[in-house]
């Protein structure tokens, strides 16, 4: 994902966080742009490589917030829900959350811990599946609480295990700095208003859940929680927990650790709940390459190099949040003495990563390494004009080579159509 206007991502910043300790301005000196842990050619083109060396070191922080705080922390699948690396950030987790009941079903089989479960809407077969597959459910609104509730939890019963429920709430203060990723925006769908309160039953309930945030530094928490504090303080006793939701980029270097662990104690203590965290970028931030081959460079009022991958289809956010990635050994228009606006294979007109330069110029069959692609890439990737997905790598402690862990074909692209 992009990062708001004056901040930089971790590889352009030079520096990995230290992970024996929750981190005070203290950063391992170590320049992804020099020292990238593996050879982009001996990876298939285009892949995605997650470095898992590189998710332990998130672990780690997230971790030294759980034990310093008392707070859970979830992984939100939405984000990140590459399986076969979650041995590396389940054991500094507490479970998973989930918004569908695929996801939660990743979460039950392949994580293990807690699942959580929220979905903007649901039928009854879906919450059936919830009910049986979920620890915590959370609804979106009272009707369908009022619904649903006994059919969730006899589908818990007839699974062997106890299910809570909480309800969404809005606190009606947006922190969003772009419009698609804020869930308080004007008639915003998400969340149940403080005036939708007024009459209901609230037994059975046993937490409360808000999410305001997207890729935001402790002081929009800060914010948020006052006002959250003011609209809905009073139905917190009697709860078990709240749930602040996710948007937390607490691995980036310059989040305020200390603002955010003094926020979670503070609101522990005062109303004797506990606190969960759910982020899901925090996770495999900065953790995730896309590995990418020029195909052809073409002259077309500038230079253009055409690549393997396709922005829609390999990296939607780009367009969709919109922001320009990082590139390794890459700089903005004019830094070097190359410059190329990069572009796709689909036929897309707007197909396009962005403009680069480089030291040197580019030509058929160079390797491009895109940073951060290891949250909200692989679980939005599409099969726009046939284009193939890209393979996925684990790079694991210690190894010089990535493993190839998924290749994708013709067949998967045939299985998702009719």
């Amino acid at each position: 994902m992009g990062f708001g206007e004056g901040e930089k991502p971790l590889f352009q910043k030079g520096f990995l966080p230290f992970p024996d300790s929750l981190p005070s301005g203290l950063f391992m000196k170590k320049s992804l742009l020099e020292g990238l842990r593996f050879d982009p050619q001996g990876v298939p083109s285009p892949s995605y490589v997650v470095d898992a060396e590189l998710l332990r070191r998130n672990a780690a922080i997230l971790d030294a917030v759980r034990r310093r705080t008392g707070c859970k922390i979830l992984l939100a699948l939405k984000g990140f829900a590459m399986w076969s690396a979650f041995d590396h950030v389940r054991w500094a987790l507490d479970g998973t959350c989930a918004s569908s009941p695929h996801e939660a079903r990743l979460g039950r089989e392949e994580f293990g811990g807690e699942v959580h479960s929220f979905a903007a809407g649901m039928n009854e077969a879906q919450v059936r599946e919830f009910g049986a597959l979920s620890d915590h459910m959370v609804f979106n609104s009272f009707h369908q609480f009022e619904r649903f509730r006994d059919i969730a939890a006899q589908a818990a019963r007839e699974a062997g295990r106890d299910l809570d429920f909480a309800l969404r709430v809005n606190p009606e203060h947006s922190e969003g700095h772009t419009p698609i990723y804020d869930p308080c925006g004007p008639c915003s769908r998400l969340g149940i208003r403080r005036g939708e309160f007024e009459g209901k039953n609230l037994g059975g309930v046993t937490g409360l859940h808000f999410h305001t945030l997207c890729q935001h530094n402790a002081d929009a928490l800060e914010r948020t929680l006052a006002a959250f504090e003011r609209g809905f303080a009073d139905l917190i006793p009697g709860l078990s927990y709240v749930n602040f939701g996710g948007g937390h980029h607490i691995t980036r270097p310059d989040y305020d650790m200390e603002r955010l662990c003094r926020l979670v104690e503070g609101f522990q203590a005062r109303y004797g709940v506990q606190v969960y965290l759910e982020p899901g970028e925090a996770v495999a931030l900065n953790a995730g390459f896309l590995v990418s081959e020029v195909l052809d460079v073409v002259e077309r009022g500038m230079p253009l190099a055409i690549l393997d991958t396709a922005v829609p289809c390999h990296m939607p956010d780009v367009i969709e949040m919109p922001y320009r990635p990082e590139i390794i050994g890459a700089g903005t228009p004019g830094e070097k003495p190359f410059t190329y606006r990069l572009g796709g294979l689909s036929c897309l007109a707007g197909d396009v990563a962005g403009d680069y330069a480089f030291d040197a110029p580019l030509r058929p069959g160079d390797r491009l390494v895109f940073c951060d692609m290891a949250i909200y890439s692989m679980v939005k990737t599409n099969t726009f004009n046939g284009v193939n997905l890209p393979a996925i790598c684990l790079l694991e402690p210690g190894e010089a080579t990535p493993r190839v862990v998924k290749t994708f074909g013709y067949e998967d692209f045939k299985g998702r159509l009719s």
